[in-house]
C-alpha cells in the first residue's frame, strides 16, 4: 500500500508539472532564455462629434540596454552620451548595472536619433517605437480629455475612463540569448504583433467648445473671477456638447512637477465639485409645483395663485428675506410666472412648504439630486441633500429657492433639461461610439432614458414662464431678437467653514433655446466675480454670446417668438 501510495503521489506530481504547470514553466523558460524588445500598441485617438482630431499620437522612441550583452560599456556610454545629450556618467552607470535584465536609457527620442544609434551597431543596445500623446488644440477641453502617464496609460478624463478601449495591447520581439543574456548568433527572432487601441468619438463639438471657452475666458478676465465654467448640452438626449473649466492648462505641457497645481487645473469641477445653486434651482421647485397642480394635488399652488406682497417669510422663528427691497416694486402681488421673472425668494418658500417635504423630496429624487447622473466620467460627486427625516422647516424652505442644498453643475443642467424637454431624464454622455481605424464601429453608446420627471404639459407650461424671464424679467440680458430663448438667473452667497463668506458670490445663468423645442441648453457659472455679481448682469450675457455663436455655427434661422 505504501509503495502504491508513493507511486500515486509521484504520478500526480508528474501530471501537475507536465500538464497543469506547463504554461507557467514554458513562460519562465522563455523568459530566462530570451530577451524581449517591446512593440508598443498605437493608442486609440479621440475625435469630436464631427470627426475633428482632439487627441492623437506623434512618433517617439525609447532606447534600452541589456548590461549583460553590452561588450564595451565605456565606449557605448560615450556614443550614447553624444547622441542623446545625456551625461556620460549616468549612462555608464546604467550600462554597468548587471543586476537588471533590461535598463531604460532614454524614454523619448526621435527617429533620427535612434537611426544614428542603430548605425553604430552597439552590442546590447536596442530601441523600440513608443509614441507620445499629442493634442492638436492644446488646452481645448483639457479637463474632459484628460492626459496620459509616461507609459501612455490614461490618468484622467476620457483618457482614463475609456482607457481599456484606447490602450490596445502591446506586442514584443523575442531574441534567444545565452544564460547571461548575450544574443545567440544566428538564432531566429519571434515577433508578437501589437494590437492598436480603438478610437473614441465624443459628443463634444469642438466648435462649440472653442466658442464657449473664448466667451468664458473673457468673463474670467473681465470679472477678475476665481473661476469660470460652462456646460452646453442637447436637452433632447443629454449629449454633452461642451464643458468649460477655467483656468485651464495645455495638455501638451502638463505641469507634472507641481501636483497641487496639476490637481486643481485638471479637475473637471462641473462633474466633481458641488455648490449652492441659488435661484437657478427655482426651475425645479416650479416644475414640481406645476406637475402636482396638474395632477390635482390640492396642496399645490395654481400658476395663477397670487402670492402675498411681503418680501419676508418667517419659518421656525427664522426670517427669510428676498434679495430685493420694497422700493423695487418686485413684491407687489404676483403669480408664479411673475415670481420667476422677479426671482422672488418668498414665493418659492411658499411653494416648497405647500408641497411638503415628502412630495418635494420625491421630485428631488426624480431629478436625481443626491445621486449620480450616470455620466461616463470618473469622480462624479452626488451633491449634498439634507436627510428628509432630520430636515428643519427653515432649511426645507430655503431649498425651495436653492439654498441649503448643494449640487454639481452637471446635476443641475440635467435636471433643468428634463424639466423643459417634456420630462425625459437621460444619462448624460460624453462618448457616442468606439470605432477602429478602418471606420468599423465596435460599440455604440446610444442615448439612455433613465426616467420621467414631469409631464409634457407641465414642462410646456414651465418653459413658457422661463421664456418670459428672458423676454421681460431678470434674464433679459440673454435675450436674442428673433429666437425663443428661455432661462433663469442665479446669485448665491458662498460658504467657507460653514459660514457665509462676506463679499463672495457665485453668479449663474441657466438658459436654453428654442423654448418650445429645446436643442441647446447652457449653464454658465462665474465664481467670485469682483464688483457687480448678479447672475443677471454677469452670467446671462455670457449665455447670450454662446447662443449667438451656436446660431452662427449651426446656421440656425430666426424662429420668431410666436412660432
Amino acid at each position: 500500500m505504501a509503495i502504491a501510495f508513493l507511486f500515486f503521489v509521484f504520478l500526480a506530481r508528474f501530471f501537475y508539472i507536465q500538464v497543469i504547470w506547463e504554461d507557467e514553466l514554458h513562460y519562465l523558460a522563455l523568459d530566462q532564455w530570451t530577451r524581449e524588445i517591446p512593440v508598443n500598441a498605437g493608442r486609440g485617438k479621440i475625435y469630436d462629434r464631427n470627426g475633428e482630431l482632439l487627441a492623437g499620437n506623434v512618433a517617439q522612441y525609447s532606447v534600452y540596454a541589456r548590461a549583460n550583452a553590452v561588450e564595451d560599456a565605456e565606449g557605448s556610454a560615450a556614443i550614447l552620451s553624444e547622441v542623446l545629450g545625456d551625461p556620460y556618467e549616468s549612462i555608464l552607470k546604467k550600462l554597468s548595472d548587471k543586476s537588471k535584465s533590461e535598463i531604460v536609457i532614454s524614454r523619448r527620442t526621435d527617429k533620427a536619433t535612434v537611426e544614428r544609434i542603430a548605425r553604430t551597431e552597439m552590442k546590447g543596445v536596442y530601441y523600440a517605437r513608443n509614441d507620445a500623446r499629442f493634442y492638436p488644440y492644446g488646452a481645448l477641453a483639457s479637463q474632459v480629455l484628460g492626459f496620459t502617464a509616461y507609459d501612455r496609460t490614461g490618468t484622467t478624463g476620457v483618457e482614463s475612463f475609456y482607457n481599456a478601449y484606447l490602450a490596445g495591447e502591446n506586442g514584443e520581439i523575442l531574441f534567444e540569448t545565452d544564460l547571461v543574456g548575450v544574443d545567440i548568433g544566428g538564432a531566429a527572432a519571434a515577433y508578437l504583433p501589437a494590437r492598436d487601441g480603438l478610437n473614441v468619438r465624443l459628443t463634444l463639438d469642438y466648435r462649440i467648445q472653442a466658442l464657449a471657452e473664448d466667451v468664458m475666458g473673457r468673463a474670467l478676465e473681465e470679472n477678475n473671477a476665481v473661476a469660470a465654467r460652462a456646460i452646453v448640452l442637447d436637452p433632447s438626449d443629454f449629449s454633452i456638447l461642451s464643458m468649460v473649466n477655467l483656468p485651464s492648462y495645455d495638455l501638451n505641457d502638463v505641469p507634472r512637477e507641481d501636483m497641487e497645481t496639476l490637481n486643481a487645473l485638471s479637475r473637471n469641477s462641473l462633474i466633481s465639485d458641488i455648490y449652492e445653486p441659488g435661484s437657478t434651482f427655482k426651475i425645479i421647485t416650479a416644475a414640481a409645483d406645476i406637475e402636482e397642480y396638474l395632477r390635482g394635488n390640492p396642496a399645490a399652488l395654481s400658476p395663477t395663485h397670487v402670492f402675498p406682497s411681503s418680501r419676508t417669510r418667517t419659518v421656525d422663528g427664522t426670517t427669510i428675506r428676498c434679495w430685493s427691497d420694497h422700493k423695487s416694486g418686485k413684491h407687489a402681488n404676483q403669480t408664479l410666472a411673475e415670481a420667476l421673472n422677479n426671482s422672488c425668494n418668498p414665493c418659492f418658500v411658499d411653494l416648497a412648504l405647500a408641497l411638503g417635504k415628502e412630495t418635494f423630496y420625491d421630485y428631488l429624487s426624480a431629478f436625481r439630486f443626491g445621486r449620480a447622473t450616470g455620466v461616463d466620467f470618473s469622480g462624479e460627486a452626488i451633491g449634498m441633500l439634507l436627510p428628509e427625516s432630520t430636515l428643519r422647516d427653515a432649511d426645507f424652505a430655503r431649498i425651495g429657492f436653492g439654498q441649503s442644498v448643494a449640487v454639481t453643475p452637471l446635476q443641475l443642467a440635467c435636471a433643468a433639461a428634463s424639466a423643459v424637454n417634456g420630462g425625459r431624464y437621460y444619462a448624460p454622455r460624453l462618448v457616442s461610439e468606439i470605432f477602429s481605424d478602418d471606420g468599423s464601429v465596435r460599440e455604440k453608446i446610444p442615448a439612455s432614458l433613465i426616467s420621467r420627471t414631469v409631464s409634457a404639459e407641465a414642462s410646456a407650461m414651465l418653459s413658457g414662464m422661463l421664456e418670459g424671464v428672458v423676454r421681460e424679467g431678470s434674464g433679459k440680458h440673454a435675450y436674442i431678437e428673433g429666437y425663443r430663448v428661455a432661462g433663469k438667473t442665479g446669485t448665491a452667497q458662498k460658504y467657507e467653514n460653514g459660514v457665509i463668506a462676506q463679499g463672495k458670490y457665485v453668479s449663474s445663468f441657466l438658459g436654453y433655446f428654442p423654448a418650445n423645442n429645446p436643442r441647446y441648453l447652457a449653464l454658465v457659472i462665474i465664481d467670485e466675480p469682483q464688483g457687480v455679481y448678479y447672475g443677471s448682469t454677469v452670467a446671462a450675457p455670457c449665455a447670450r454670446e454662446i447662443f449667438e455663436g451656436i446660431i452662427r455655427i449651426m446656421n440656425i434661422a430666426p424662429q420668431g417668438e410666436g412660432l
